[in-house]
């Protein structure tokens, strides 16, 4: 089926099916927002594994990632362990993160890798002592769960960018340093040129427009994973930022739909989808067959909320990443592929 059929298809099926009901959850409507300091050469960041673990190599080499931003790096006394497919217990890698909060000698904080787990120590968390010594907390994917709670909890503006053992290209390394240690009163974010030829990572104008909100998204499974929680966050007037990694279509169109009957999308103003990485069908692995493309399903799923949405931006489980700030005020040009940071995300 060609792609305007399918969509004309689907709006009509549309008209059949029920309004999406508002989200009733506690709102986070008047939170105020705190801001960390700016980075600067020669700062302490602290290096932390809340999620996944990561070995002596890996270690090694995020070590060396950080020492060439001009970074001095503590790691936590967690960052190698190992307790199953985690980086150590609960206790531990909660332990980890308050004690980089606590210490007066860390400037900001690094994750070392996602991977699943941050979900996990989000009730563990002092976020007490994280509102009173307010530092960057730095990473992309499950580091998402870190950014919900800890942004519901306290109003502390986190940073969706590379962990530490990211690729630290020129592109990636030029938009970190312009949000987080040269800040302007504007920052514009322009997509990254792509080599890349795979079909997820094409861009695409899904509706025209632009909008401006606060920023807030990361990875899909973790931010619908948090709905319900305490840790969600009110969507009235957010600007989404959503990527997603090896996820077939029919999940990312379970995904989707969650949020849009859990009334996530009712308010927002605006959504910019990252790069969906192997994301493609797999017929042999889910016995799927005939199966709705992944851009058949954003289009589907996306289209008729009536609210600007790109595809293809430069963040997600990608080598060029945006460093995208949770919680400041952004305007999304979908037509121009670009997102502006209207407010220095840092102080």
């Amino acid at each position: 089926m060609k792609r305007k059929d399918f969509i004309k298809t689907t709006a009509a099926a549309s008209l059949f099916t029920a309004i999406p009901y508002s989200a009733t959850g506690k709102s986070n409507l008047q939170i105020e927002t705190i801001k960390p300091k700016r980075l600067k050469k020669g700062d302490t960041v602290g290096l932390i594994s809340p999620g996944g673990f990561i070995s002596e190599k890996e270690l090694n080499e995020s070590i060396a990632n950080l020492e060439n931003l001009g970074f001095k790096v503590q790691p936590g006394e967690a960052v190698l362990g190992k307790h199953g497919y985690l980086g150590g217990n609960d206790k531990q890698r909660a332990d980890d993160m308050n004690k980089m909060f606590a210490d007066s000698k860390i400037d900001s904080i690094f994750c070392s890798r996602g991977g699943y787990g941050c979900s996990r120590i989000l009730p563990l968390l002092d976020y007490k002592l994280i509102k009173n010594n307010p530092k960057a907390l730095i990473g992309y994917s499950d580091i998402t769960a870190l950014f919900y709670g800890i942004y519901a909890k306290t109003g502390l503006v986190g940073f969706h960018g590379p962990v530490g053992i990211s690729t630290f290209n020129e592109y990636s390394v030029n938009l970190f340093r312009d949000v987080m240690m040269s800040p302007k009163k504007e920052t514009v974010l322009l997509n990254a040129e792509e080599t890349n030829t795979a079909p997820e990572y094409q861009r695409e104008i899904v509706r025209s427009g632009t909008a401006e909100g606060i920023l807030v998204g990361g990875n899909l499974s973790i931010v619908v994973s948090l709905i319900g929680t305490p840790y969600d966050v009110d969507s009235k007037d957010k600007i989404f930022f959503i990527e997603e990694v090896s996820e077939e279509p029919y999940r990312v169109d379970r995904m989707l739909t969650q949020m849009i009957q859990a009334g996530k999308f009712d308010n927002a103003a605006g959504i910019a989808l990252g790069v969906f990485s192997k994301c493609h069908p797999r017929e042999s692995i889910s016995g799927i067959g005939n199966s709705f493309s992944l851009m058949e399903v954003i289009y589907d799923r996306l289209f008729d909320l009536g609210i600007p949405v790109v595809y293809g931006m430069s963040f997600g489980h990608i080598t060029n990443k945006m460093t995208l700030p949770f919680g400041v005020k952004t305007k999304l040009d979908v037509d121009n592929y670009s997102l502006t940071l209207l407010e220095p995300a840092v102080e």
